[in-house]
């Protein structure tokens, strides 16, 4: 075979065989196939897409490149989350906790915040001493006596498709539902999983704005897993405002462990109990997903999450001392009340701007050097639908010195007020799955 007539064929929108994909993927990632010849090929698929059965290969041959996990004795179904990311969503935190006190084993790889959106591993890492870089055999031995952990990519998991993607981070070639959805199951499925639920999100603070793109990614996921005998559920959710009312990484710590102790917001409650009543439901713990939802509810109230959460934090090095007391989190000095400049109702918020302005502060990387600081953040104090007087606080900021002026204004433009009412959005959308 020749790079240059499998680079052809997809220009040509001819299907490709599992062969030539194999080839392709297998020969770039040994440094056989040059950069230039594998960023030809991602824009070709770009601009033509790819078949499920095309993309089905693709995610395989990336899962296979590196090693798929086999649990010995997991405590229960190996079931896990992943969320394509908005401003806010720290759902991951007390979601494994809450499915692993419920039964279920949750072998969670999570990433890194980047531009606009948030990360779970860096909102760990705001707890002292919590270590996200586990070794495969210390992330194996955590699934099987505590039930779940969360962790960062080891060089053994998909190590072709974090090569692929640094050159489509750099060829214009991210925003392709095709390499979006096969380099997120590679990933996922090397964890060895029977089932996944997807978090995939929709509106101004998510990768894919428009819901009809959204669901595109969602069904191409649910294709792929069900192509490789695996069940998975999608949900559609809103990300059209901050989920919760905190951002920045201490902050969403200390939501989380409200979330955990049953007191945590509306939203952010109600999004952990829908997605963690579908992984119940996918492992077969419960019959129905309402079964599901009121067992996560339960684990929550009667503190057996957050002493699961307890566990998960001491197991990877944190200082649990800050889960009990979340006192101790140093926050940045300076609250900086963000005020509406009309009265009115709130129409839509620019989330993209709220993501930004929490990273101005310095919470959140601009690029994959930056520093954070995890005492930094925003309090959100209004959402959409809600009516706000002249003179009113939209959100605070909680900050230090660096980045306040723009970051003021870039949050004073991000709320749109009307005088009529308006609804508020429902938080999950839609449903796909494979059961």
């Amino acid at each position: 075979m020749h790079a240059i007539e499998i680079i052809q064929k997809k220009r040509d929108n001819i299907p490709l065989t599992k062969l030539e994909i194999n080839f392709l993927v297998e020969n770039f990632s040994n440094n056989i196939i040059p950069n230039y010849q594998m960023s030809a090929f991602l824009m070709a698929v770009c601009i033509n897409g790819m078949s499920d059965e095309e993309i089905s290969w693709l995610t395989d041959s990336m899962l296979y490149s590196g090693k798929v996990i086999t649990h010995k004795n997991p405590l229960g179904p190996i079931i896990d989350k992943h969320s394509t990311g908005g401003v806010g969503d720290k759902i991951s935190i007390p979601l494994a906790p809450a499915a692993a006190a419920c039964g279920l084993s949750v072998p969670m790889i999570a990433g890194r915040g980047l531009g606009h959106t948030g990360g779970t591993l860096d909102k760990l890492e705001a707890i002292p001493g919590f270590r996200t870089n586990l070794s495969l055999e210390e992330y194996e031995s955590q699934v099987a006596s505590i039930g779940c952990v969360i962790m960062g990519q080891t060089a053994e998991i998909a190590p072709a498709d974090k090569v692929i993607y640094a050159l489509r981070d750099v060829t214009g070639t991210v925003e392709s539902v095709p390499l979006i959805s096969s380099s997120i199951m590679s990933k996922k499925l090397a964890e060895g999983l029977e089932g996944l639920v997807l978090d995939v999100k929709f509106g101004s603070g998510a990768f894919m704005k428009e819901l009809n793109k959204a669901r595109n990614l969602a069904s191409t996921m649910v294709a792929i897993g069900a192509h490789m005998g695996k069940k998975i559920t999608a949900l559609l959710t809103n990300m059209d405002q901050p989920l919760g009312t905190l951002v920045g990484n201490s902050l969403e710590i200390i939501e989380s462990i409200d979330i955990l102790h049953g007191r945590g917001p509306k939203d952010s409650t109600e999004l952990t109990l829908e997605l963690g009543g579908e992984m119940l439901f996918l492992g077969k713990i419960v019959s129905s997903v309402e079964a599901g939802r009121a067992r996560i509810k339960e684990s929550l109230e009667s503190g057996r999450a957050f002493q699961k959460f307890v566990e998960m934090v001491e197991a990877q090095g944190g200082d649990v001392r800050y889960i009990l007391e979340p006192s101790r989190f140093k926050l940045a000095p300076q609250k900086i009340a963000i005020r509406a400049q009309e009265t009115g109702y709130i129409s839509a918020i620019d989330v993209r701007s709220i993501g930004i302005a929490c990273g101005l502060l310095g919470g959140g990387r601009m690029s994959l050097t930056d520093k954070i600081d995890f005492s930094v953040g925003i309090e959100i104090q209004t959402k959409i639908g809600d009516y706000i007087e002249k003179g009113q606080s939209l959100c605070t900021l909680i900050a230090d010195q660096k980045g306040i002026s723009e970051a003021t204004e870039r949050i004073q433009s991000a709320f749109h007020l009307v005088s009529y009412p308006v609804n508020k959005p429902v938080l999950c959308k839609e449903r796909i799955s494979t059961n």
